[in-house]
């Protein structure tokens, strides 16, 4: 197997353990990941990149995650390097962005915690604190049929292949996906992508004046066109995974002992392998 592939392998199971809010706490305490992601930024395989900055942004939304991400050596001049460099992909840039203003502010939010405590609330439904920026946008979908590891990849897939996708998590005990996209990315675009796998169903979920919810199905025949993300490549087919029976483990709700374990082995590769 080539170093390449065991980059991608490795930094596509820590991007899959941070999704786990039950694994981020001890993904950031652990002494070998967190410099190995950082080293994962300038890795020359885009999707090395891309799924390392995922992962980051997932540790990032563990509010106490922040000030640790934020002073490790080397992270926000990392992310300025990413979002300068003429050769990363659009969506790249801009989720290294979204990242370097959610820490940029860490400092601030204790501060501002008593003060803003109900716009707070509101934020951690959001993907980003960086929610208003004009040039990003969040949808919430609702999927039938996002039942499993194995249909969220399905999802995952789908989404990946749009261009104007910037990140997306997943919130599977309610069948949930919220979805952060360019501005000028349709809506309609992300319910012909996942329609499209057949066995799941978006509708979009939006807010109504009176603070409830609606459900909004995308229509069968839509025209939109769907324009594929060929900056980045595919990730790894499952069937060619190494670890796809550690996959199955660590994304199930309370893996974090099987998490913990895997971290062990990902932060001895990354210490043997990256220091370029």
């Amino acid at each position: 197997m080539s170093a390449e592939v065991d980059a991608l392998t490795v930094v596509n199971q820590l991007r899959d353990l941070a999704a786990d809010p039950l694994n981020r706490r001890a993904i950031v305490e652990d002494q070998g990941c967190l410099p190995g992601l950082i080293l994962f930024f300038d890795h020359p395989n885009p999707q090395v990149v891309y799924s390392a900055l995922l992962a980051v942004r997932y540790l990032a939304e563990c509010r106490a995650n922040r000030e640790k991400l934020k002073g490790e050596l080397g992270m926000m001049l990392s992310l300025q390097n990413v979002m300068q460099k003429s050769s990363s992909p659009g969506e790249t840039k801009l989720l290294a962005s979204e990242i370097y203003e959610i820490l940029q502010s860490a400092g601030k939010e204790e501060a501002e915690r008593a003060e803003a405590a109900a716009a707070s609330c509101q934020r951690k439904a959001h993907f980003f604190l960086g929610s208003n920026n004009k040039r990003a946008k969040t949808v919430v979908l609702h999927i039938d049929g996002l039942d499993d590891s194995t249909r969220r990849s399905l999802c995952e897939e789908a989404l990946l292949k749009i261009r104007g996708v910037i990140s997306f998590t997943f919130q599977m005990a309610v069948k949930r996906c919220v979805v952060r996209i360019r501005s000028d990315l349709k809506a309609e675009a992300l319910g012909t992508a996942i329609n499209s796998t057949k066995v799941m169903k978006a509708q979009q979920v939006v807010k109504t004046d009176d603070g409830g919810e609606l459900m909004l199905p995308f229509q069968e025949d839509s025209s939109v066109l769907v324009e594929e993300n060929t900056d980045i490549p595919d990730y790894l087919p499952e069937d060619e995974s190494p670890s796809q029976e550690q996959d199955k483990a660590v994304t199930r709700v309370g893996s974090v002992t099987d998490g913990l374990g895997w971290l062990s082995t990902a932060a001895n590769f990354l210490t043997r392998s990256f220091y370029w």
